[in-house]
């Protein structure tokens, strides 16, 4: 679809901001893009699980389809080359490259080794690149992990909670359960000849089950980092909340406190990030605060996308129009939706501005702000719990200040 036709959908079904935000007057008044320092390879688009609430392959955007199931080398050729002039040009010192699917390894391993290589032998001296991979872990046995440690690539494992629950929603296409072939691929990178790419696990939160026994499930892998993930939702398809169950916070909220007394064995993202929040930093996690995206989508015929869960909002809410086959990549960086998640509290509604806890929360993922036809300028549809969490974070971190300061005077 031409970038015309792009705009032009975009426009309809989100009006803000495809067709109210004024990009002109933002720079006028000095505001300048933040280049992008991560970019995400769609290197396939398939996937060997069948994970019930996927947002790539069961949410509103289907374009997947449509894809080649591999990125051609053309593609790589050219991505490559989009983002390294990318880098060149804004002076980057830092680049992380994340392969990414589907499952990237269905791409081929020595395929993925090949194009790490040629990421890192094309950057710049100046520019320390990063190469990550996203994988639901199955297909991570000694060989592989043991290339991937000797090629410096970073593998994030996406598991949740025990075997029962994890085996609830992330299934084989036969229905059989995956949980036993993930532990297998993490019982590898935990080893301390392999903890070199063992980057963390990803879990999406899931109040039907219990937090405390996914937190004992998570931190028994030993993982660098957890990454816990809101389930991606919007106004037009809001999260479930089973009855009986607890609510996001409350949930959050378990798992942070049995976390926080333990005097955190492991990073968990999400936590930092709050944390750092309430001690007046800066976020590290899009799901809370304000800081600036710079992350970008190359799919597998190489168009240029913003990331991934905007797939749950509508068809082709995360199109661009460009292709890096033919556009640079900093043209994206005018686009409405990059811009809308690179001007802080400019991109809030009217009621987080006003909210008294909008530093800490930053009104929440910008997927999450979804209103059908209005855009993304709503509230987060998680809006009364992140409310909730973030002010218990705050009471927390407060009173364990106030103690270490009584303890020391």
């Amino acid at each position: 679809m031409s970038p015309d036709r792009v705009r032009s959908a975009q426009r309809a079904a989100a009006r803000w901001p495809y067709a109210a935000l004024d990009i002109a007057a933002l720079k006028a008044d000095g505001w300048t893009p933040v280049p992008f320092s991560e970019v995400i390879l769609k290197v396939h688009q398939r996937c060997n699980l069948a994970c019930d609430y996927c947002y790539v392959y069961e949410h509103a955007d289907q374009s997947w389809r449509d894809r080649p199931p591999s990125m051609p080398d053309t593609v790589r050729d050219a991505a490559i080359e989009r983002v390294l002039a990318h880098v060149r040009r804004h002076g980057l010192t830092r680049l992380r490259v994340v392969l990414h699917g589907g499952e990237p390894l269905l791409y081929g391993l020595d395929r993925l080794i090949t194009l790490a290589d040629l990421v890192r032998r094309s950057a710049p001296a100046s520019c320390q690149v990063e190469i990550g991979m996203q994988s639901n872990g199955v297909r991570l046995d000694e060989p592989t992990v043991r290339t991937l440690v000797d090629h410096r690539i970073k593998v994030g494992v996406s598991v949740d909670g025990t075997p029962e629950d994890h085996d609830r929603h992330r299934r084989f296409k036969n229905g059989r359960g995956s949980f036993a072939a993930v532990a297998r691929g993490i019982e590898l990178l935990r080893r301390p000849e392999y903890h070199d790419s063992y980057s963390g696990l990803l879990s999406t939160v899931n109040v039907d089950i219990d937090p405390i026994g996914a937190y004992e499930q998570l931190l028994a892998f030993e993982p660098p980092m957890i990454d816990l993930l809101l389930p991606h939702a919007t106004w037009g398809s809001p999260p479930e909340r089973p009855a009986g169950s607890p609510t996001y916070a409350q949930w959050l909220i378990a798992f942070f406190d049995r976390w926080f007394t333990d005097s955190p064995p492991t990073r968990v993202r999400l936590f930092e990030a709050a944390i750092n929040l309430v001690l007046g930093g800066r976020s590290t996690s899009e799901q809370l605060g304000l800081s600036p995206s710079g992350t970008v989508v190359i799919e597998s015929d190489g168009a240029v996308e913003q990331v991934d869960a905007l797939k749950v909002a509508y068809p082709g809410a995360g199109a661009t129009g460009l292709n890096v086959l033919h556009d640079d990549l900093d043209e994206a960086l005018a686009d409405p939706g990059v811009v809308a998640r690179q001007i802080g509290r400019r991109a809030l509604a009217d009621e987080c501005l006003s909210c008294p806890v909008v530093g800490l929360c930053g009104g929440g993922h910008y997927v999450h702000r979804y209103r059908p036809g209005a855009g993304f300028r709503s509230p987060s549809v998680y809006c009364a719990d992140l409310n909730v969490f973030v002010r218990h974070v705050h009471k927390t971190v407060a009173e364990g200040l106030r103690r270490r300061r009584s303890g020391a005077g």
